[in-house]
């Protein structure tokens, strides 16, 4: 919070020293150019800024001098009246054109665009064969504690039957999360790799049972297995169901404008805006 204020102040000074009319803090001028705080921050990701706010604007800004400099220098040199250039600079601005006005007609044209659970259903049913797990799932549970007394409570309490819910609240560093994540299915590669050694042992111990507790960090670990689904196997459509919609939304919203550019076509067409001519070999 301190460095944030503290760059803030800094960019306001800047922004108040400049020969030009600045209305927002601004971070540097050349010529009639000016970069602004909002302009910097919104081309900067998001994690470089969290990093380091004040190299982070500061790197930005110089760069962004070195290329005001070059297009001064470019205009100065009239590069921007070279055929080629114009040439290119035209195809630029075309293809942008061509692309905002696609990106626009598509959000415009499925507002009112969905896909139900009803109709994912039907295409899970109709193309079953092509969905089958490339690998094994698994569906296990994983409980984290602060202690190892902790831990080992948990796993005797679970040994006993005592139910993972009640487990869970009394002993997980994060309950609501762990019982979560226990009702997922997941690629058996993709189950906990950010801790190789409870990987491991998941690829090893059978159903029901539970690893011996491990100390990762500051905390205690183990995991139990509840069920698996091996490679090859049809997988549950509630894992597909969104994924399904998404498929079918985007090929809905495909169909809907090419359907509007056939439409773009015929007219031009009809009003003789569009003419074409035979395709000759070159040599």
């Amino acid at each position: 919070m301190i460095r944030y204020v503290y760059i803030t102040l800094i960019l306001l000074m800047l922004g108040c020293t400049r020969k030009t009319k600045i209305t927002e803090p601004a971070l540097a001028r050349v010529g009639s150019s000016v970069l602004t705080v909002k302009e910097a921050r919104a081309n900067i990701p998001s994690h470089i800024i969290k990093k380091d706010s004040i190299k982070a604007f500061q790197t930005y800004r110089d760069e962004w001098i070195d290329q005001q400099l070059l297009i001064q220098e470019a205009y100065r040199l009239r590069i921007n009246k070279e055929p080629e250039v114009r040439m290119r600079l035209n195809k630029i601005t075309d293809d942008y054109l061509a692309k905002a006005a696609q990106n626009f007609i598509i959000s415009d044209l499925n507002k009112d665009l969905s896909i139900s659970d009803a109709e994912a259903r039907a295409y899970y049913q109709e193309n079953k064969d092509s969905f089958v797990l490339e690998e094994r799932y698994i569906r296990f549970r994983h409980l984290a504690t602060h202690t190892l007394n902790d831990a080992e409570n948990a796993r005797n309490d679970l040994m006993r039957g005592v139910p993972w819910e009640t487990v869970a609240r009394d002993y997980s560093v994060n309950p609501e999360f762990t019982l979560r994540e226990s009702q997922r299915y997941w690629p058996e590669s993709m189950a906990v790799s950010d801790m190789e050694i409870l990987n491991r042992y998941l690829m090893l111990i059978g159903v029901t049972e539970i690893s011996v507790i491990e100390k990762i960090g500051d905390t205690y670990h183990f995991v139990q297995l509840m069920d698996e689904r091996a490679k090859g196997e049809h997988p549950e459509l509630d894992w597909l169901v969104e994924q399904i919609k998404d498929w079918l939304l985007m090929e809905k919203r495909r169909r809907t404008f090419n359907t509007y550019l056939k439409n773009l076509y015929l007219e031009a067409h009809a009003n003789n805006e569009i003419e074409t001519f035979q395709v000759g070999t070159t040599n």
